[in-house]
């Protein structure tokens, strides 16, 4: 197959890009699941954004601060002046912030000193990929193939030319392009207890290591510190930071409060761990009690419903959490304009590393990064584009990809392991 423009992965970062591309340019978009799949699609919480500029040194201090002030700063600086104009994009899709008498309403969550924080219900993220997924969709220069796994890119002198995958019967193609755009997520495939996808396994990272792409801080992973504890399979339930920015508080085996839950998220979990190993017990407790009914029942709908199905009444008793492995800070190196170390191919979101994060990301930045970068991706491919003529013919070895999967998996485990090492 060959195309203009080829994306992996159709989360919010890969959405906002395609839309975001020239019309006249042809656009295959691959992703390994249902379309409806991606992790952009679980997010609860929501979308963080300036207020005004009152409120600008706040935000980067407090961006910075959940970071470890490792974060790059021109990164976050370009993110917060950028979300503005990303939420009336959003507004244009028919994204439905909450709002009271024509106004914005803002929540906070844990290391925000103000509420800043723009939400649908407990399903923001949800509101926001529909939106742009049904966008998408509508656009004739734009073909989307599910259940397409890529294994491998096509290169030549750290040149990409598109991408080499398979279909859910396991036929493989190729996919030549112009520009290439890896927007495949995070690893929580990789790991027992997640809140991510089970297909999202890090396979950009695998494969930017085979051809070595530059990499960016891959050891560096976010626990979220409450997730529903069960002893089911699959991934986990968030319980989303918000309840606690809204006054649900923690208390270990003995019913005592031991943490400031509005603390950064790895400062929360380290706290739940050690009172868990002190306990001797496999989750704390998290009430709700403080918030009042009708808003749990109003602004986190889907949270009461689901702790209800699991025989929790979250309105009048404790539920048990966990932390879970939920978000990565490392990922592919881009510079600002989304651009990895090899020519003509780009990364976003989660997959990607500019640094914005630190070593540790503040609540509600992960969709707001993701849209603002891709978009940026987007500007620079139309402002340089030239047409790759890549003209070699493509042998697929189908051998070299057999097993692939725990070969992927095991190669940015190790690589994980060897980066958490150097850091020590």
């Amino acid at each position: 197959m060959k195309t203009d423009i080829v994306i992996a992965g159709c989360g919010v970062g890969g959405l906002y890009c395609a839309l975001n591309l020239p019309r006249d340019k042809k656009i295959i978009m691959v992703t390994k699941d249902d379309a409806d799949r991606s992790d952009s699609f679980l997010a609860q919480g929501g979308i963080c954004v300036l207020k005004n500029e009152n409120d600008y040194d706040s935000y980067f201090e407090d961006t910075m601060r959940a970071g470890h002030y490792e974060n790059n700063k021109q990164s976050v600086d370009i993110m917060i002046r950028s979300s503005q104009d990303v939420i009336k994009d959003l507004v244009g899709y028919g994204v439905r912030f909450e709002k009271k008498d024509g106004e914005f309403v803002y929540t906070k969550e844990g290391a925000h000193s103000t509420p800043r924080i723009l939400f649908h219900e407990d399903i923001t993220g949800k509101e926001i990929t529909s939106h742009l997924l049904e966008a998408v969709r509508k656009l004739d220069n734009v073909t989307l193939i599910e259940h397409f796994t890529m294994v491998d890119i096509i290169e030549k002198n750290n040149e990409c030319f598109g991408i080499i995958g398979h279909d859910a019967e396991g036929k493989y193609m190729s996919i030549t392009a112009d520009y290439t755009v890896l927007g495949t997520g995070g690893i929580g495939g990789l790991y027992k207890h997640s809140t991510n996808y089970k297909h999202l396994t890090g396979d950009s990272l695998a494969i930017a290591l085979n051809h070595g792409i530059k990499l960016q801080n891959i050891d560096y992973i976010q626990i979220h510190p409450t997730t529903l504890y069960s002893t089911k399979k699959g991934r986990r339930f968030l319980i989303s930071e918000s309840v606690r920015g809204e006054g649900a508080v923690l208390f270990n085996s003995h019913m005592q409060r031991f943490v400031d839950e509005l603390l950064p998220r790895d400062v929360v979990a380290k706290a739940i761990y050690e009172e868990m190993e002190k306990d001797n017990k496999p989750y704390v407790w998290l009430s709700m009690k403080p918030i009042p009914t009708e808003m749990i029942k109003s602004h986190f709908p889907n949270i009461y419903k689901h702790c209800l199905e699991e025989g929790y009444d979250v309105t009048k008793e404790c539920i048990p959490v966990v932390p879970s492995q939920h978000y990565f800070m490392g990922g592919i190196e881009v510079d600002e304009h989304s651009k990895t170390s090899m020519n003509r191919l780009y990364a976003v979101g989660e997959t990607a590393c500019n640094g914005v994060h630190g070593k540790n990301r503040l609540a509600s930045n992960s969709l707001l990064e993701s849209l603002v970068f891709a978009k940026r991706a987007a500007k620079q491919m139309t402002d340089t584009y030239t047409e790759a003529n890549y003209s070699e013919e493509i042998s697929i070895d189908k051998k070299a990809y057999k097993n692939y999967e725990d070969k992927y998996k095991k190669a940015v485990l190790a690589e994980i392991e060897k980066e958490r090492k150097e850091h020590e």
